[in-house]
């Protein structure tokens, strides 16, 4: 593991060292995700998948839900009891 230093600029921005960037391949541009638990902070790259990618894993989500005979109703329907849950 590596461990380095960084420094919290007045904005409240901080800067990924070059050897963190080339050791993880983090481009310009990138995404990277945080975590928080008590007064620790993770990083973790976060790669978004190619248009073919996302397009492929709709289909085969879609294929598993025509599988186990959902509809588009079914999924509506799951997504509001979900978000209320949320909101309890």
């Amino acid at each position: 593991m590596s461990t380095q230093i960084l420094t919290v600029s007045s904005k409240g921005q901080i800067s990924l060292p070059v050897s963190i960037r080339k050791l993880l391949s983090i481009d310009t541009g990138d995404k990277l995700v945080a975590y928080t638990s008590g007064d620790v902070i993770m990083l973790k790259t976060l790669k978004l998948p190619s248009a073919e990618e996302f397009e492929a894993s709709l289909d085969e989500a879609q294929k598993w839900a025509k599988s186990v005979g959902y509809n588009e109703n079914d999924v509506n329907d799951i997504v509001k009891s979900v978000r209320k849950k949320k909101r309890v």
